[in-house]
C-alpha cells in the first residue's frame, strides 16, 4: 500500500510517500511559507529540488505535493490513484482516542473539541485534513494518528494531577503525554531486537531532542510519561523549562511586570538549554562551547542528563524493574555523551554501556556491555513509518469489515 503521510503546521506541511510493503520512502518534502509566497523542497526520483509556487492556503500546498509526485521528471507515481490512503499526524486527541482512527466528520469534530488543549497544533492539523479532502476527494481513506493516543493506557495514578478533582471533570486537566507515535515505534523495534514478546517487557523509551520525553512502557502499554497537560512539562529541553515549581510563574509575573501568558512564553521559548547556557538550544553547540570551557554550557548538559537519569530511576521503581532502556530522536540517537552520562553509575541496576559500542551514532544497535542485565538500545525513530503502518492497518480492516 502506498500511503501519503502528512504533518501540517500553521505555515508549513511535511510529507512522505511510503510504500508499506517494504517501508521504502518513495518521496518526501516540505512546503514552507504557506500563506506568504510558497516554497516546495522535494526529494523524489532525483536529487533534492526547490520550487517556488504560490500557496495561499494548505489546499494549494497539497496540490503542489500531488503535482510534484506526478511530475515526469521528479515524480514517483503516474496517477493520483496510486495513493491508496493518507495518514495525518494529529497532536492532541484528548481522552477521545486511544488509538489511530479512520477520519470521519465525527472524528473531525472531536479533534476540533481538543483545540483548547493544543491551540497551536490541532488547528493546522485540521487544515491539513480538510485540504487533502478538498484536493483528493473524500473517497481516498484518511487516518488520524495522534501523539497522545498511545499514552491513554496510563493508570489514573500516573495521569491525574493533585488539584481539585472538579477541574479534571470540567476541563480535563490531566497528564496526556506526547511523542506517543515515536515511543510506540521504538518499543516495537526493541521487542524485535530482543527477540521477545512486547507484552512481556518492561521498557523505558527516551525520546531526546529539542523536545524531549520519556515513557515507561509495561507489557506493551504506556504506563507513565514525562510530558504532561502540555509538552512544557517534564525534562528541561531545547528552549522549554520542563518541570518547575509552579509558584515561579506568579513570582516572575509580579517581579518582572509580566502577564502569566508572557511568563509561559518565556518558559516555552527562552528557557531550557538556551536559557541556562545563554549559548544555544542545540546540543551540538553546547558541546562545542563546553570544549571551549563554557561553564554554563556544561551546566545545561549536566542538568539535562541528571533529569533524564532521575526519571529513568523513578520509572524503574514504578514498574518494579526494567528489561531495556531505549535512546531515540536527534539527541538520543547521536549524542554519545548524553547516553554515557545518563547511564553512568547505574551498574547496581544491571545497566552498563560499552564505551566502544557507544561511539556509533544514528544506527540501530545494542550498546550495552556484554554482562549487563538491562540492555541499552539505540533505535532511530521513524514516526512517519509508524503513521503509514497504522494507516494501512485501519484501512485494510475497514475493507474487511465492509
Amino acid at each position: 500500500m502506498k500511503v501519503l503521510v502528512i504533518n501540517a503546521g500553521s505555515s508549513s506541511l511535511k510529507y512522505q510517500l511510503i510504500d508499506t510493503v517494504d517501508g521504502k520512502v518513495m518521496a518526501k518534502g516540505l512546503c514552507e511559507r504557506i500563506g506568504i509566497d510558497g516554497v516546495l523542497v522535494h526529494t523524489g526520483s532525483k536529487d533534492k529540488t526547490t520550487i517556488k509556487t504560490p500557496m495561499p492556503t494548505h489546499a494549494e500546498a497539497i496540490s503542489a505535493v500531488i503535482n510534484i509526485l506526478l511530475d515526469p521528471e521528479q515524480g514517483v507515481i503516474s496517477s493520483m490513484k496510486e495513493i491508496d490512503a493518507v495518514g495525518h499526524r494529529v497532536v492532541h486527541g484528548g481522552e477521545f482516542f486511544s488509538d489511530s482512527v479512520l477520519i470521519t466528520e465525527a472524528v473531525i469534530k472531536a479533534i476540533e473539541d481538543c483545540v483548547p488543549l493544543a491551540p497551536l497544533h490541532n488547528p493546522p492539523n485540521l487544515i491539513g485534513i480538510r485540504a487533502c479532502q478538498e484536493v483528493m476527494g473524500k473517497d481516498v481513506p484518511m487516518v488520524a494518528v495522534f501523539d497522545t493516543a498511545f499514552h491513554q493506557s496510563m493508570p489514573q495514578t500516573s495521569y491525574m494531577y493533585a488539584i481539585p478533582y472538579e477541574y479534571y471533570e470540567k476541563y480535563k486537566i490531566r497528564r496526556y503525554g506526547f511523542h506517543g507515535t515515536s515511543h510506540k515505534y521504538v518499543a516495537q523495534q526493541a521487542a524485535e531486537m530482543l527477540g521477545r514478546d512486547l507484552d512481556e517487557l518492561k521498557l523505558i523509551t527516551c525520546h531526546l531532542g529539542n523536545g524531549s520525553s520519556i515513557a515507561a512502557i509495561k507489557n506493551g502499554k504506556s504506563f507513565d510519561t514525562s510530558m504532561g497537560f502540555t509538552p512544557l512539562d517534564g525534562l528541561p529541553m531545547g528552549t522549554r523549562a520542563g518541570n518547575i515549581d509552579p509558584a515561579i510563574i506568579e513570582f516572575l509575573a509580579e517581579n518582572e511586570g509580566l502577564s502569566a501568558k508572557e511568563v509561559i512564553n518565556i518558559l516555552n521559548k527562552k528557557s531550557g538549554m538556551l536559557g541556562i547556557s545563554g549559548v544555544s538550544s542545540d546540543f551540538r553547540d553546547l558541546d562545542a562551547a563546553n570544549e571551549e570551557g563554557n561553564a554554563r554550557a556544561k551546566l545545561a548538559k549536566d542538568m539535562f542528563d541528571n533529569s533524564v537519569k532521575k526519571i529513568i530511576g523513578s520509572y524503574i521503581a514504578e514498574m518494579g524493574g526494567v528489561d531495556a532502556i531505549i535512546f531515540t530522536a536527534g539527541v538520543g540517537e547521536n549524542d554519545r555523551s548524553v547516553r554515557w552520562d545518563v547511564c553512568s553509575h547505574m551498574e547496581y541496576l544491571g545497566i552498563k554501556i560499552d564505551p566502544e559500542k557507544n561511539k556509533f551514532r544514528g544506527r540501530q544497535m545494542d550498546i550495552s556491555i556484554d554482562w549487563a542485565r538491562v540492555r541499552v538500545l539505540v533505535i532511530p525513530t521513524n514516526e512517519e513509518l509508524m503513521i503509514a503502518q497504522d494507516t494501512e492497518r485501519l484501512v485494510k480492516q475497514s475493507q474487511l469489515d465492509a
